[in-house]
């Protein structure tokens, strides 16, 4: 466990402010900033037969074939690829932990495996209702997103493909799914529209115990 003790774990569903809450926290701690995702890096070199979740985009012939897919065929890939990305996490932390510097990540590591390996005090959950990450999905403009909506618009029939992938959403980001974060017996934080991004902060610094001036750290 004291690998992991300068090692600041968000976890919890879409839309609940994860990143953003990471990301702050690294600015205002000088810390090392794990972001959803960070450890895409690694995708060229995954070996197809061990990752065949993550390599599963990389490999890609053609890019319709990845919102044609069934709702449930969507969740198995997606279950798949977070076990693969726990493999990585846990590949990569321990390099960045041993810096010195308190590290901020946006994991995928299993509410199961954080019980067992994470510091107490260290793992937040972050959630959001299940129907944004469903209704809202294509707001953002981030290239991923807007790149899928794309290809949903130039199937042949457009609505169709359109409520199939958020039917894939749905099973993702499930009542069950919400419930079992909920429940998870880690602090929870939730997604409040009328709290500010500065009051949001300080409830996940508050959750962490780093109540100290900017860049201390609680001891222990």
């Amino acid at each position: 466990m004291d690998t992991f003790k300068n090692t600041y774990f968000i976890t919890g569903n879409a839309y609940a402010g994860k990143s953003t809450m990471v990301r702050l926290l690294a600015e205002k701690h000088q810390g090392i900033l794990c972001e959803e995702n960070y450890h895409d890096r690694f995708f060229p070199e995954v070996d197809r037969t061990e990752f065949p979740g993550l390599s599963y985009t990389r490999d890609l012939k053609d890019w319709h074939d990845f919102i044609r897919r069934t709702p449930e065929e969507y969740k198995a890939w997606i279950d798949e690829t977070a076990k693969e990305c726990e493999v990585l996490e846990l590949q990569i932390l321990p390099g960045l932990t041993g810096q010195g510097k308190p590290v901020f990540v946006d994991t995928n590591i299993s509410l199961e495996t954080l019980g067992h390996m994470a510091e107490p005090g260290h793992v937040l959950v972050m959630l959001a209702d299940p129907a944004i990450s469903v209704n809202r999905f294509f707001d953002r403009p981030d290239r991923e997103k807007q790149f899928l909506y794309r290809l949903i618009l130039e199937e042949p029939d457009p609505q169709k493909a359109m409520e199939n992938y958020r039917q894939g959403l749905m099973l993702i980001n499930s009542q069950e799914v919400y419930d079992r974060f909920l429940h998870s017996g880690f602090p929870v934080i939730l997604r409040d529209d009328n709290r500010s991004l500065e009051q949001t902060l300080a409830l996940v610094e508050k959750a962490f115990g780093l109540t100290g001036p900017a860049g201390q750290m609680p001891e222990g």
